[in-house]
Protein backbone atom coordinates (compact mmCIF):
# COMPACT_ATOMS: atom_id res chain seq x y z
CA UNK A 1 0.00 0.00 0.00
CA UNK A 2 1.26 3.46 -0.87
CA UNK A 3 0.23 5.05 2.42
CA UNK A 4 2.81 5.59 5.14
CA UNK A 5 5.92 4.14 3.49
CA UNK A 6 8.07 5.96 6.03
CA UNK A 7 8.92 4.63 9.45
CA UNK A 8 6.67 6.02 12.21
CA UNK A 9 8.30 8.61 14.44
CA UNK A 10 8.39 8.94 18.20
CA UNK A 11 7.56 12.14 20.05
CA UNK A 12 9.35 13.40 23.14
CA UNK A 13 8.24 16.32 25.30
CA UNK A 14 11.05 17.62 27.48
CA UNK A 15 9.73 19.75 30.39
CA UNK A 16 7.33 21.76 28.21
CA UNK A 17 5.12 24.51 29.64
CA UNK A 18 2.61 26.95 28.17
CA UNK A 19 1.72 30.17 29.97
CA UNK A 20 -1.44 32.17 29.25
CA UNK A 21 -2.83 35.34 30.75
CA UNK A 22 -6.17 35.21 32.55
CA UNK A 23 -8.37 37.81 30.76
CA UNK A 24 -10.26 38.62 33.98
CA UNK A 25 -7.38 39.04 36.42
CA UNK A 26 -4.54 39.83 33.99
CA UNK A 27 -2.38 37.30 35.83
CA UNK A 28 -0.29 34.64 34.10
CA UNK A 29 -1.11 30.97 34.66
CA UNK A 30 0.26 27.66 33.43
CA UNK A 31 -2.10 25.93 30.97
CA UNK A 32 0.54 23.19 30.73
CA UNK A 33 3.25 22.91 33.37
CA UNK A 34 6.53 21.01 33.11
CA UNK A 35 5.19 18.08 31.08
CA UNK A 36 7.67 15.40 30.03
CA UNK A 37 6.76 12.23 28.16
CA UNK A 38 8.15 9.83 25.58
CA UNK A 39 5.80 8.44 22.92
CA UNK A 40 7.04 5.25 21.28
CA UNK A 41 7.01 5.12 17.44
CA UNK A 42 3.93 3.30 16.15
CA UNK A 43 1.95 3.57 19.39
CA UNK A 44 -1.51 5.03 19.97
CA UNK A 45 -1.43 7.48 22.88
CA UNK A 46 -4.43 9.37 24.24
CA UNK A 47 -4.34 12.64 26.17
CA UNK A 48 -7.37 12.42 28.44
CA UNK A 49 -8.89 14.74 30.99
CA UNK A 50 -11.60 17.25 31.86
CA UNK A 51 -12.00 20.62 30.13
CA UNK A 52 -9.13 22.98 30.86
CA UNK A 53 -6.68 20.25 31.89
CA UNK A 54 -4.12 21.14 29.17
CA UNK A 55 -4.60 18.20 26.79
CA UNK A 56 -5.56 20.24 23.69
CA UNK A 57 -2.86 22.83 24.38
CA UNK A 58 -0.30 20.01 24.55
CA UNK A 59 -1.51 18.60 21.23
CA UNK A 60 -1.44 22.04 19.58
CA UNK A 61 2.16 22.54 20.74
CA UNK A 62 3.13 19.23 19.10
CA UNK A 63 1.32 20.35 15.91
CA UNK A 64 2.98 23.77 15.96
CA UNK A 65 -0.19 25.85 16.40
CA UNK A 66 1.11 26.93 19.83
CA UNK A 67 4.71 27.45 20.95
CA UNK A 68 5.95 26.20 24.31
CA UNK A 69 7.15 28.95 26.66
CA UNK A 70 9.49 26.45 28.32
CA UNK A 71 10.99 23.14 27.23
CA UNK A 72 11.56 21.43 23.90
CA UNK A 73 9.53 19.12 21.66
CA UNK A 74 11.32 16.41 19.64
CA UNK A 75 9.90 14.53 16.65
CA UNK A 76 11.90 11.48 15.61
CA UNK A 77 14.78 12.78 17.73
CA UNK A 78 14.82 16.21 16.03
CA UNK A 79 13.92 19.42 17.95
CA UNK A 80 10.89 21.06 16.27
CA UNK A 81 10.03 24.11 18.41
CA UNK A 82 11.22 26.48 15.69
CA UNK A 83 9.35 24.72 12.85
CA UNK A 84 6.01 25.99 11.53
CA UNK A 85 3.14 23.45 11.35
CA UNK A 86 3.61 22.81 7.61
CA UNK A 87 7.30 22.02 8.16
CA UNK A 88 6.59 19.38 10.82
CA UNK A 89 6.11 15.74 9.88
CA UNK A 90 2.63 15.70 11.41
CA UNK A 91 -0.98 15.85 10.22
CA UNK A 92 -4.02 16.87 12.27
CA UNK A 93 -7.59 15.56 12.18
CA UNK A 94 -9.80 18.32 13.61
CA UNK A 95 -13.03 18.21 15.60
CA UNK A 96 -14.76 20.28 12.90
CA UNK A 97 -13.37 18.13 10.01
CA UNK A 98 -12.30 21.42 8.28
CA UNK A 99 -13.23 20.11 4.81
CA UNK A 100 -13.48 22.38 1.75
CA UNK A 101 -17.21 22.53 0.84
CA UNK A 102 -16.52 23.58 -2.78
CA UNK A 103 -14.23 20.54 -3.38
CA UNK A 104 -15.35 16.97 -3.98
CA UNK A 105 -14.02 14.06 -1.91
CA UNK A 106 -11.07 13.37 -4.22
CA UNK A 107 -9.91 16.99 -4.28
CA UNK A 108 -10.29 17.34 -0.50
CA UNK A 109 -8.07 14.32 0.07
CA UNK A 110 -5.59 15.34 -2.66
CA UNK A 111 -5.21 18.93 -1.37
CA UNK A 112 -2.07 18.37 0.71
CA UNK A 113 -0.38 16.37 -2.06
CA UNK A 114 -1.04 19.14 -4.60
CA UNK A 115 0.49 21.70 -2.21
CA UNK A 116 3.58 19.48 -2.05
CA UNK A 117 3.64 19.36 -5.88
CA UNK A 118 3.39 15.57 -5.99
CA UNK A 119 3.13 14.24 -9.59
CA UNK A 120 -0.43 13.81 -10.87
CA UNK A 121 -0.16 10.03 -11.40
CA UNK A 122 1.14 9.54 -7.85
CA UNK A 123 -1.67 11.70 -6.43
CA UNK A 124 -4.22 9.51 -8.24
CA UNK A 125 -2.67 6.33 -6.85
CA UNK A 126 -2.25 7.57 -3.28
CA UNK A 127 -5.74 9.07 -3.02
CA UNK A 128 -7.31 5.91 -4.49
CA UNK A 129 -5.42 3.73 -2.00
CA UNK A 130 -6.24 5.83 1.02
CA UNK A 131 -9.96 6.08 0.11
CA UNK A 132 -10.00 2.30 -0.12
CA UNK A 133 -8.43 2.10 3.35
CA UNK A 134 -11.11 4.35 4.88
CA UNK A 135 -13.84 2.53 2.91
CA UNK A 136 -14.89 5.46 0.70
CA UNK A 137 -14.05 3.95 -2.70
CA UNK A 138 -16.52 5.08 -5.37
CA UNK A 139 -17.32 8.37 -3.60
CA UNK A 140 -14.49 10.39 -5.19
CA UNK A 141 -16.84 12.78 -7.04
CA UNK A 142 -19.28 13.38 -4.17
CA UNK A 143 -19.36 16.85 -2.64
CA UNK A 144 -18.72 16.89 1.10
CA UNK A 145 -22.18 18.34 1.89
CA UNK A 146 -23.68 15.17 0.37
CA UNK A 147 -21.93 13.00 2.96
CA UNK A 148 -23.01 11.85 6.42
CA UNK A 149 -21.06 12.97 9.49
CA UNK A 150 -19.25 9.64 9.65
CA UNK A 151 -18.29 9.85 5.95
CA UNK A 152 -17.04 13.41 6.40
CA UNK A 153 -14.89 12.22 9.29
CA UNK A 154 -13.42 9.49 7.05
CA UNK A 155 -12.57 12.11 4.40
CA UNK A 156 -10.80 14.21 7.05
CA UNK A 157 -8.90 11.12 8.19
CA UNK A 158 -7.96 10.21 4.59
CA UNK A 159 -6.73 13.76 3.93
CA UNK A 160 -4.43 13.57 6.96
CA UNK A 161 -3.17 10.06 6.15
CA UNK A 162 -2.50 10.58 2.44
CA UNK A 163 0.47 12.91 3.10
CA UNK A 164 2.09 10.01 5.01
CA UNK A 165 2.93 11.89 8.23
CA UNK A 166 5.36 10.55 10.80
CA UNK A 167 2.78 11.36 13.50
CA UNK A 168 -1.01 11.65 13.22
CA UNK A 169 -2.75 14.04 15.64
CA UNK A 170 -6.45 13.93 16.59
CA UNK A 171 -8.25 16.79 18.32
CA UNK A 172 -11.51 15.30 19.72
CA UNK A 173 -12.41 14.06 16.21
CA UNK A 174 -15.61 12.20 17.15
CA UNK A 175 -17.37 14.73 19.38
CA UNK A 176 -19.77 15.83 16.60
CA UNK A 177 -21.03 12.29 15.95
CA UNK A 178 -23.88 10.43 17.66
CA UNK A 179 -23.04 7.79 20.25
CA UNK A 180 -23.37 4.71 18.02
CA UNK A 181 -21.33 6.27 15.21
CA UNK A 182 -18.64 7.36 17.68
CA UNK A 183 -18.10 3.75 18.73
CA UNK A 184 -17.97 2.63 15.09
CA UNK A 185 -15.54 5.40 14.07
CA UNK A 186 -13.17 4.96 17.01
CA UNK A 187 -12.89 1.26 16.05
CA UNK A 188 -12.13 2.31 12.47
CA UNK A 189 -9.49 4.81 13.56
CA UNK A 190 -7.77 2.16 15.67
CA UNK A 191 -7.96 -0.38 12.80
CA UNK A 192 -6.39 2.05 10.34
CA UNK A 193 -3.68 3.15 12.80
CA UNK A 194 -2.70 -0.46 13.43
CA UNK A 195 -2.82 -1.33 9.71
CA UNK A 196 -0.42 1.51 8.90
CA UNK A 197 1.69 1.24 12.07
CA UNK A 198 1.55 5.03 12.38
CA UNK A 199 2.20 6.97 15.61
CA UNK A 200 -1.06 8.56 16.81
CA UNK A 201 -1.73 11.12 19.55
CA UNK A 202 -5.41 11.51 20.34
CA UNK A 203 -7.19 14.07 22.54
CA UNK A 204 -10.52 13.28 24.19
CA UNK A 205 -12.46 13.91 27.40
CA UNK A 206 -14.33 10.60 26.92
CA UNK A 207 -12.74 7.96 29.16
CA UNK A 208 -14.43 4.99 27.43
CA UNK A 209 -13.06 6.22 24.09
CA UNK A 210 -9.56 6.47 25.57
CA UNK A 211 -9.79 2.99 27.09
CA UNK A 212 -11.01 1.41 23.86
CA UNK A 213 -8.32 2.63 21.46
CA UNK A 214 -5.13 3.42 23.38
CA UNK A 215 -1.84 1.67 24.00
CA UNK A 216 -1.08 4.36 26.59
CA UNK A 217 -3.40 6.82 28.35
CA UNK A 218 -2.04 10.10 29.70
CA UNK A 219 -4.55 11.53 32.16
CA UNK A 220 -4.09 15.26 32.76
CA UNK A 221 -5.36 17.57 35.48
CA UNK A 222 -4.60 21.26 35.95
CA UNK A 223 -1.91 21.34 33.25
CA UNK A 224 0.14 18.42 34.62
CA UNK A 225 0.14 14.66 34.09
CA UNK A 226 -1.91 12.97 36.83
CA UNK A 227 -1.01 9.46 35.68
CA UNK A 228 0.14 7.66 32.56
CA UNK A 229 -0.01 3.96 31.77
CA UNK A 230 -1.91 1.31 29.85
CA UNK A 231 -5.72 1.46 30.10
CA UNK A 232 -5.60 -1.59 32.38
CA UNK A 233 -2.96 -0.04 34.69
CA UNK A 234 -4.91 3.19 35.05
CA UNK A 235 -8.21 1.37 35.61
CA UNK A 236 -6.98 -1.17 38.14
CA UNK A 237 -4.04 0.72 39.71
CA UNK A 238 -5.00 4.42 39.85
CA UNK A 239 -2.55 6.57 41.81
CA UNK A 240 -5.15 8.99 43.19
CA UNK A 241 -8.85 9.40 43.91
CA UNK A 242 -9.09 11.80 40.93
CA UNK A 243 -7.74 9.17 38.50
CA UNK A 244 -9.90 6.39 39.95
CA UNK A 245 -13.03 8.51 39.78
CA UNK A 246 -12.35 9.85 36.27
CA UNK A 247 -11.82 6.41 34.74
CA UNK A 248 -15.08 4.48 35.11
CA UNK A 249 -17.30 4.12 38.16
CA UNK A 250 -15.66 3.64 41.52
CA UNK A 251 -16.34 3.00 45.18
CA UNK A 252 -14.08 4.37 47.92
CA UNK A 253 -13.95 2.71 51.33
CA UNK A 254 -11.98 4.67 53.94
CA UNK A 255 -10.27 2.96 56.85
CA UNK A 256 -7.05 2.38 58.79
CA UNK A 257 -4.11 0.38 57.45
CA UNK A 258 -3.32 -2.72 59.51
CA UNK A 259 -0.67 -5.44 59.26
CA UNK A 260 0.79 -6.65 55.96
CA UNK A 261 1.98 -10.15 55.07
CA UNK A 262 2.37 -12.23 51.89
CA UNK A 263 1.39 -9.28 49.68
CA UNK A 264 -1.89 -8.69 51.54
CA UNK A 265 -2.66 -5.68 53.71
CA UNK A 266 -5.42 -5.64 56.28
CA UNK A 267 -7.70 -2.59 56.30
CA UNK A 268 -9.95 -1.84 59.23
CA UNK A 269 -13.18 -0.25 58.02
CA UNK A 270 -16.01 0.98 60.25
CA UNK A 271 -18.07 -2.02 59.07
CA UNK A 272 -15.33 -4.64 59.57
CA UNK A 273 -11.87 -5.85 58.48
CA UNK A 274 -10.93 -6.75 54.90
CA UNK A 275 -7.72 -7.61 53.04
CA UNK A 276 -6.35 -5.97 49.89
CA UNK A 277 -3.49 -7.12 47.68
CA UNK A 278 -0.68 -4.52 47.83
CA UNK A 279 2.60 -4.15 45.95
CA UNK A 280 3.90 -1.11 47.84
CA UNK A 281 4.48 -0.68 51.57
CA UNK A 282 1.70 1.04 53.51
CA UNK A 283 2.47 2.10 57.07
CA UNK A 284 0.35 0.42 59.73
CA UNK A 285 -1.95 2.89 61.46
CA UNK A 286 -2.06 5.28 58.50
CA UNK A 287 -5.27 6.31 56.78
CA UNK A 288 -6.03 4.22 53.72
CA UNK A 289 -8.66 4.23 51.01
CA UNK A 290 -9.76 1.14 49.08
CA UNK A 291 -10.64 1.65 45.40
CA UNK A 292 -13.27 -0.91 44.44
CA UNK A 293 -14.93 -1.15 41.02
CA UNK A 294 -18.68 -1.98 41.00
CA UNK A 295 -18.16 -5.13 38.91
CA UNK A 296 -15.56 -6.46 41.40
CA UNK A 297 -18.13 -6.77 44.21
CA UNK A 298 -20.39 -9.75 44.91
CA UNK A 299 -23.56 -9.54 46.96
CA UNK A 300 -24.79 -12.55 48.94
CA UNK A 301 -26.30 -13.95 52.13
CA UNK A 302 -22.78 -14.28 53.58
CA UNK A 303 -19.63 -12.29 53.01
CA UNK A 304 -17.05 -9.82 54.28
CA UNK A 305 -19.11 -6.75 55.16
CA UNK A 306 -22.79 -6.40 56.09
CA UNK A 307 -24.92 -4.07 53.95
CA UNK A 308 -28.45 -2.86 53.40
CA UNK A 309 -29.90 -2.64 49.87
CA UNK A 310 -31.07 0.86 48.88
CA UNK A 311 -31.51 0.34 45.11
CA UNK A 312 -32.07 -2.80 43.05
CA UNK A 313 -32.52 -2.30 39.32
CA UNK A 314 -32.55 -4.89 36.51
CA UNK A 315 -30.48 -3.58 33.56
CA UNK A 316 -30.60 -6.64 31.30
CA UNK A 317 -26.99 -7.77 31.27
CA UNK A 318 -26.56 -6.88 34.96
CA UNK A 319 -28.40 -6.09 38.17
CA UNK A 320 -27.53 -2.63 39.46
CA UNK A 321 -27.41 -2.32 43.27
CA UNK A 322 -26.75 0.55 45.63
CA UNK A 323 -26.07 -0.74 49.11
CA UNK A 324 -25.17 0.99 52.36
CA UNK A 325 -22.05 -0.37 54.09
CA UNK A 326 -21.88 1.47 57.41
CA UNK A 327 -22.26 5.10 56.33
CA UNK A 328 -20.83 4.51 52.83
CA UNK A 329 -22.89 4.08 49.67
CA UNK A 330 -21.48 1.26 47.52
CA UNK A 331 -22.46 0.63 43.89
CA UNK A 332 -22.51 -2.96 42.63
CA UNK A 333 -22.73 -4.26 39.05
CA UNK A 334 -23.84 -7.90 39.36
CA UNK A 335 -23.27 -9.27 35.86
CA UNK A 336 -25.57 -11.85 34.25
CA UNK A 337 -28.17 -11.94 37.07
CA UNK A 338 -30.26 -14.75 35.53
CA UNK A 339 -30.64 -17.64 38.01
CA UNK A 340 -29.08 -15.51 40.78
CA UNK A 341 -30.91 -14.41 43.88
CA UNK A 342 -32.17 -10.85 43.42
CA UNK A 343 -32.02 -8.64 46.50
CA UNK A 344 -34.72 -6.02 46.94
CA UNK A 345 -34.70 -2.59 48.56
CA UNK A 346 -34.53 -2.95 52.35
CA UNK A 347 -32.95 -6.42 52.30
CA UNK A 348 -29.99 -7.13 54.56
CA UNK A 349 -27.05 -8.80 52.77
CA UNK A 350 -23.26 -8.97 52.62
CA UNK A 351 -20.69 -7.80 50.09
CA UNK A 352 -17.47 -9.63 49.19
CA UNK A 353 -14.59 -9.03 46.81
CA UNK A 354 -11.37 -10.68 45.69
CA UNK A 355 -8.36 -8.95 47.40
CA UNK A 356 -6.68 -8.93 43.94
CA UNK A 357 -9.52 -6.81 42.53
CA UNK A 358 -9.16 -3.99 45.07
CA UNK A 359 -6.54 -1.25 45.16
CA UNK A 360 -5.25 0.66 48.19
CA UNK A 361 -4.55 4.39 48.01
CA UNK A 362 -2.59 6.32 50.61
CA UNK A 363 -4.59 9.29 51.90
Amino acid sequence: MAANKKEPKGVRLDHISKIYQDPKTGKDFYAVHDVSLDIVPGSFVTLLGPSGCGKTTTLRMIAGFESPDEGEIYLGGEPINALTPNKRDTAMVFQSYALFPHYNVFDNVAYGLKLRKVPKEEIQERVTNILKLVELSGMEQRMTNQLSGGQQQRVALARALVVEPGVLLFDEPLSNLDAKLRVQMRTEIRRIQQALGITAIYVTHDQSEAMAISDQVILMKGGVIAQMGTPMEIYYRPNSEFVADFIGECNFLKGKVGESSNGLTEIELPAGKVCVKTEDHHAAGADGEIVLRPEAIQIGDEGMLPCRVELSCFMGSYQNYHVRVGDTLVKITDNCPVNKKIYNVGDQAFISFDPNCAHLLDT
